[in-house]
């Protein structure tokens, strides 16, 4: 092919497009320094994050459970030591833990840990001999302690005594358990499985890519853009560890996004880029097209993702909050370098990019610009005659895929919210087996249940008149305490054996009921039912104003971007509705445990309070980065050919295998994700790569062109203000100055020229 000159009118490419084209080797030499620079001050973030998160830290219990911890540590033990006596033989046949060559080693045991650095509240059942302390067959006891600090803390020094503890010790076998154990087998479980994802994502990518694009050198590229967001977003994340928590689990999104929203960007400006190739411009012009047209909606796209994600920071724990800084980051990075490095590269590479054409053998003689635009090809002409006969029968393509998407998520109605706990390991994982034999075989659920704090001057006969009415309340089994310091002591607590599980709809309807327990006291509930009403309440109270941000900025932005009334008030609805099959699924399988053998997790019968909202502002911010894509290529159409029903057509002919192509690749990345043995994570990945797999196949190729073919003109109708609004400020994907439009079929185009000639469009 030949090439044409024909750089673009001044002043139409802009300063970005000069900046990006004019020193292409320096932009690519300055990228390379910064990420260098980044994995230098990424390194080791994993070590600084936390793999809590999910309490309230304004809530009363957080309060109750750090009054506690200061002024009752032995109140709260974080640490469990198992010791199993294992069965006995000959002299003493049976008598298990109470045996005194036992007793005395744990006596030892329990000396040692209570003189260890950063331990306190030791206790055992040797020293205490309560019955909740020893298990009901009487082979196992516990040794209870408090590790102090906030979780690295206790991380650390958890490594430095495991080692003396654990294993063989005479007559017994110690093994450890407690919420400090469980929760360093979690981030060394979450590192190991999200090193295994990417690799197995990386090459698979690869490999998805070339079938994409043929050529192997425009695969190539947007694995290099998602590198660099990825160890970006990861010396970003470092950077925040120094001023606020941070949770393990966002290095997951890291991953995810950062390959996913990268490969997206990279492949639209990419094929873009080619086709402006095609049509005859030379590498410097088709990168200054491509910027205007392509370049424009990823970053369009990438605002409306970010938007969606920074809602999380309306919450207050930090694991949600937590997502939303490696989101935010992880998106802007994958733009800025798409939109800076990408086509540095591009203009470097020219024709070029369209080397290494590994699908000549299929092809025969077909160009790799061809086979790269989509409309040129067969796949182009398929989703045209495929979106042309959903338009035909567009009433009954819209009833059946919505009916569709509402049936899959009607499990969803019966979600049961709860907390998380060891049962999110594998059942293999050592202290998920400590937690599992202690639920089973000890008296009482030891760690569980509830704990009331009392403060203020109180009487001897007052506690036992407050004891006795919490122990009236119907599903308490028991209330132990109360403890003090001593006599006059501000603070005394009790402990709250409930019916049932810990977190159970008991235990939670339990929590707000001792709460209206009179007394003469000031008191405080803690507990890990407590916490869960806490967590509950604050998601609730805050959520309004998160859903509303979501909402108002999709529909700016959207309205932005089309200049319609009616487009915006779609793109919510239908992403909205594409994320049903997500959510009914997430309960289906990972509350009511079908599948639980298959994919390998165990089913605790509910979904943790945090995870609907994160996965709702992940889903419906890359169901908008779809959305994006397809409205702004049809957009384009209807400017340059006023034509609804073939711009329509055209929009999908256009992008539709790109954006099935892109989804694909996200859910291979989400799938990958998902493989991790923490339940989390695993319903995390696999429940979004559902949703972006059916809004990709089902909403953007169904619902969509339905949805529009209903609406015909009327999508694009807005009020007077409101296109003088869009005419100043409005982007689109389309070149700055839209061809002329026959007047027959588009009555409106000559209202709009005039206001673009009253009102200079500042497009930039």
């Amino acid at each position: 092919m030949s090439e044409v000159k024909n750089p673009p009118p001044p002043g139409e490419s802009g300063r970005w497009t000069r900046f990006v084209t004019a020193r292409p080797r320096l932009s690519l030499l300055l990228a390379l320094v910064v990420t260098a620079l980044a994995v230098f001050a990424g390194g080791g973030v994993a070590d600084r994050m936390g793999s809590g998160g999910w309490e309230d830290p304004g809530a009363r219990s957080t309060y109750a459970t750090k009054a506690l911890e200061r002024e009752f540590p032995a109140s709260q033990p974080n640490l469990l030591l198992l010791v199993d006596a294992g069965p006995r033989s000959g002299a003493g046949a049976g008598a298990g833990v109470d045996d005194p060559a036992v007793a005395a080693e744990a006596e030892r045991l329990t000396g040692l840990l209570a003189a260890e650095p950063g331990v306190t509240g030791v206790g055992s059942y040797w020293r205490t001999p309560m019955p909740a302390l020893r298990s009901e067959d009487g082979r196992q006891a516990l040794i209870a302690a408090r590790v102090l600090g906030d979780e690295k803390t206790t991380t650390r020094v958890l490594e430095r005594i495991a080692p003396r503890y654990q294993g063989e010790h005479g007559p017994l076998r110690v093994s450890l358990g407690g919420p400090v154990a469980v929760q360093r087998e979690v981030t060394t479980t979450i590192q190991e499985d999200l090193l295994r994802a990417e690799l197995i994502a990386l090459p698979v990518t690869l490999v998805l890519l070339i079938l994409v694009f043929g050529s192997a050198v425009a695969a190539m590229l947007p694995l290099g853009v998602g590198i660099v967001a990825i160890l970006g977003t990861n010396a970003v994340l470092r950077g925040l560890t120094e001023f606020t928590e941070v949770s393990v689990f966002a290095q997951n999104l890291t991953t995810a996004l950062g390959l996913g929203l990268a490969i997206d960007y990279a492949l639209f400006i990419v094929r873009r880029f080619r086709e402006e190739l095609a049509a005859g411009r030379d590498p410097v012009a088709a990168v200054g097209a491509t910027l205007r047209t392509a370049g424009r909606t990823v970053l369009f796209s990438a605002l409306t993702v970010a938007v969606a994600l920074s809602a999380m920071l309306f919450f207050p724990m930090y694991f949600l909050r937590s997502f939303a800084y490696a989101g935010v980051a992880v998106v802007l990075l994958a733009a800025a370098a798409a939109l800076i490095l990408l086509p540095a590269a591009l203009v470097l590479l020219g024709e070029r990019v369209n080397s290494l054409d590994l699908r000549r053998l299929w092809r025969r003689g077909r160009g790799a610009a061809a086979a790269g635009t989509g409309a040129a090809g067969g796949e182009g002409r398929g989703w045209a005659r495929m979106t042309a006969l959903v338009m035909r029968r567009a009433p009954v393509f819209a009833l059946v895929s919505t009916a569709g998407l509402l049936l899959l998520g009607v499990p969803f109605l019966g979600i049961k919210f709860g907390t998380v706990d060891d049962r999110q390991l594998p059942t293999t994982a050592a202290s998920h087996v400590v937690q599992q034999q202690i639920r089973d075989g000890f008296p009482g659920s030891p760690g569980g249940g509830l704990i009331v704090l009392t403060e203020g001057a109180a009487g001897a006969g007052d506690l036992d008149a407050y004891r006795e009415r919490v122990a009236g309340l119907e599903g308490v089994a028991r209330v132990d305490g109360p403890v003090s310091s001593g006599p006059g002591a501000r603070y005394a607590y009790f402990s709250v054996v409930t019916e049932g599980e810990a977190v159970g709809q008991r235990a939670q309807e339990l929590v707000g009921e001792v709460r209206e327990v009179q007394a003469p006291f000031e008191t405080s509930v803690a507990g890990q039912a407590a916490v869960l009403v806490d967590a509950q309440k604050a998601i609730a109270g805050k959520l309004p104003a998160a859903l509303a941000l979501v909402v108002l900025a999709t529909l700016l932005l959207v309205f932005l971007l089309t200049g319609s009334v009616l487009i915006p008030l779609q793109a919510v609805l239908l992403n909205a509705l594409s994320l049903t099959a997500m959510f009914g699924a997430v309960v289906w399988v990972f509350q009511e445990g079908h599948l639980s053998g298959f994919l390998a997790f165990t089913s605790t019968g509910d979904i943790e309070t945090t995870l609907p909202v994160l996965m709702f502002c992940i889903a419906f911010g890359l169901s908008m980065d779809y959305g994006v894509f397809l409205i702004s290529r049809i957009k384009e159409e209807y400017d340059r050919t006023g034509d609804h029903e073939g711009a329509v057509r055209t929009g999908l002919a256009r992008t539709g295998g790109l954006i099935t192509a892109a989804a694909v690749i996200l859910a291979v990345v989400m799938v990958a994700i998902g493989t991790s043995r923490v339940t989390n994570t695993k319903m995390l990945g696999l429940g979004i790569a559902l949703a972006v797999l059916m809004d990709a196949m089902v909403v953007r190729s169904l619902l969509v062109p339905a949805v529009m073919k209903l609406t015909g003109r009327a999508t694009w109708w807005a009020p007077g203000p409101l296109r003088r609004l869009h005419a100043r400020f409005g982007l689109s994907e389309g070149e700055s100055a839209p061809a002329a439009v026959p007047a027959g079929p588009h009555p409106e185009a000559g209202e709009r020229e005039r206001e673009r000639e009253k009102i200079p469009a500042a497009r930039s």
